[in-house]
């Protein structure tokens, strides 16, 4: 799942190097923590929210699968 997010953010902007994904397990959910550089937060967040909200979408759609519940928090 991990490998999965970080795939699609790193071609989503200009700098790759700075992407970080951190997970946190807690004992319902798993938080995945993105970190990334200034000048890309708007590019993955997008246009009123739109491709963080497909970000979301995918990782629901998988985790679900998985019978598990995670949430992509994009953090400063």
């Amino acid at each position: 799942m991990k490998e999965l997010i970080e795939g699609i953010v790193k071609a989503m902007v200009d700098k790759p190097d700075q992407v970080e994904l951190k997970e946190v397990f807690g004992p319902h959910v798993t938080i995945y923590e993105l970190r990334l550089a200034k000048e890309d937060i708007g590019k993955v967040i997008g246009r009123r929210g739109q491709n963080a909200r497909a970000l979301r979408w995918i990782l629901n759609a998988v985790s679900a699968k998985n019978k598990k519940n995670c949430i992509l928090e994009i953090l400063d």
